[in-house]
């Protein structure tokens, strides 16, 4: 008698025998896991509930609270709305543009006009949902050849997927069917629509917003937030890519076909100067009104905030104004006073990690218009130095300050608000890979950094995105909460980017081995950059703000 194959489950630490042919799915019904799984890691790399085992694997069941699990399921409900929506409003198109207030912002678009959103449409939505939900619909795993997953899609009139595919070039294509509809999405989904019983539909601006579950308490959908800054920021972008043609990936690579990546990067970069054209501006005018003698610029990892106060110095001057620097690290408290985090580790994205007093009474100083002593912070020792650095305002001179703290009031708390312009710069990626997979702003920073950590710190992918969790805590307790304080929002994220990176990033990221945990996302992360053509770089110029990650830049870092 043959012996049947084993799986090693990490969950609970143990081999299980399986005959071949089960789906992840059966077998966790036989295991004690103490959650309901939503998707696995197999052998590293996470797969849908339905994959079917065929041999000797590792295998981690993951719940919908984990970061896989978490984006399988927003997947999930994304392709409920779908067809709750090719059910009540045939012939629309569901647009999910983007990441905002906790949630996920929808349109509706028939006959190429926005469809007008009342309470009874999202309040009919949000019903059909339900009611799929409750019947517990299976989404259906498919792998057909592209030319058969093209006409299933021309057929549903998902002319944007049709382009993806037709750009993409790859000889097979996995979609998923739900109730007769079909959708494809670049990761896993739930085996069954029942998974998904916490969400919530509400209307939004002038569209729809869709939610998840809470990531602290996983039984209720989350509370929505107001980012009426960001949402602008955001509607800015997306206005742009209408005009330019190029909304998402297929179309940024119908263009780089067509050989007109050159004239995509000369406008994405002139765009940027205009946006720093007009806070510089703002700046000015409200400095010979008596204010703004101070600018906080912050923002999270890898959103480019070193360039951008570069590049606003340069506007500033051509304002006639002349700005000095004052770097925030060099006010960390000595280590031994440094808090830590919740593993035991320094703290150094905490607020607290700075000497806010000091800071402050500097600060007062200068713009008393003292000549203040400024310290260094040596990151060997840890502990601040004093180097004979000082600084003095003059006529027309401006600070500007640097750092993640920027827009939290506590860091200035003695500074008179006046005196003070805040900026926020971050990624917000407006390129959606099609009408209902959108490109995370979040992936976005990570590939920068991935590749500037590697280029200049000599850091391996596997380490970056293993830090990437902490760096992300660090941001939701202090960043995100204080953004909508910003006076004004960068958008650093720029429509050709993506392209540019991809063979930079797909490099780096492919010598991430197999065998570690970090494999998973950065197998993730290589399936997501398989749908961008690449760009080439000799076009973007010296002063961009992705020089600060890929190299070649006429500032100094």
């Amino acid at each position: 008698m043959s012996e049947r194959m084993k799986i090693y489950c990490t969950n609970i630490e143990q081999y299980i025998d399986i005959k071949g042919g089960e789906t992840l799915l059966d077998i966790s019904k036989n295991l004690n896991l103490g959650f309901e799984p939503i998707c696995a890691r197999v052998n590293n790399r996470t797969e849908n509930l339905n994959f079917p085992v065929f041999g000797p694997k590792q295998v981690e069941y993951l719940p919908k609270e984990s970061s896989s699990g978490e984006r399988t399921y927003i997947r999930s409900l994304c392709m409920v709305l779908y067809r709750a929506v090719s059910k009540l409003h045939p012939d629309t198109r569901l647009i999910m543009s983007m990441s905002i207030s906790a949630g996920y912002y929808c349109r509706l678009v028939k006959d190429g006009k926005d469809l007008e959103i009342t309470e009874e449409l999202v309040d009919n939505l949000r019903k059909e949902m339900s009611h799929l939900i409750e019947a517990d619909l299976p989404f259906q795993y498919k792998v057909r050849l592209t030319k058969d997953a093209i006409e299933i899609f021309k057929k549903q009139g998902l002319i944007d997927k049709v382009k993806l595919l037709e750009t993409t070039r790859q000889l097979y294509t996995i979609y998923y069917k739900l109730d007769g509809i079909c959708d494809s999405y670049y990761g896993t989904l739930a085996p069954s629509t029942g998974c998904l019983k916490i969400f919530s539909l509400s209307l939004y601006k002038t569209g729809f917003l869709l939610c998840g579950f809470d990531k602290k308490n996983p039984n209720v959908p989350p509370q929505v937030v107001t980012q009426d800054k960001m949402y602008q920021a955001l509607r800015n972008y997306i206005e742009f890519n209408n005009i330019v043609g190029v909304r998402n990936v297929g179309e940024l690579n119908q263009a780089v076909l067509a050989d007109q990546s050159s004239r995509l990067i000369n406008v994405a970069e002139a765009l940027h100067n205009k946006y720093l054209a007009r806070i510089s501006d703002e700046i000015t005018r409200r400095y010979h009104r008596g204010g703004a003698r101070i600018v906080l610029i912050a923002g999270p990892s890898s959103s480019g905030k070193t360039t951008t106060t570069m590049r606003l110095a340069i506007q500033l001057l051509t304002n006639l104004l002349r700005p000095q620097m004052i770097s925030l690290d060099n006010y960390f408290v000595d280590r031994h006073h440094t808090p830590r985090d919740e593993s035991g580790d320094y703290d150094y994205e905490s607020l607290y990690a700075l000497d806010l007093e000091q800071f402050n009474k500097d600060l007062n100083e200068v713009l008393a218009g003292k000549e203040v002593a400024l310290p260094s912070y040596n990151f060997q020792t840890g502990a601040r130095e004093y180097k004979g650095n000082t600084i003095k305002l003059e006529e027309g001179s401006i600070l500007l300050i640097e750092g993640i703290h920027g827009l939290n009031p506590e860091l200035t708390a003695h500074i008179e608000e006046k005196m003070k312009f805040r900026l926020y710069v971050s990624a917000l990626t407006s390129l959606s890979i099609d009408d209902h997979n959108w490109v995370p702003t979040s992936d976005n920073r990570l590939l920068r950094r991935i590749i500037r950590d590697y280029k200049y710190r000599g850091s391996s992918a596997e380490s970056t995105i293993a830090r990437w969790p902490s760096v992300r805590r660090g941001e939701e307790k202090w960043i995100f909460p204080y953004q909508e304080n910003a006076d004004a929002t960068f958008n650093s994220s720029l429509l050709f980017e993506l392209g540019v990176m991809k063979d930079y990033a797909d490099e780096i990221l492919r010598q991430v081995p197999r065998d570690v945990p970090e494999y998973g996302e950065a197998s993730r992360l290589r399936t997501f950059l398989s749908y961008f053509l690449p760009i080439g770089e000799k076009d973007i110029p010296s002063t961009s703000l992705l020089r600060e990650f890929l190299g070649g830049s006429s500032f100094h870092y």
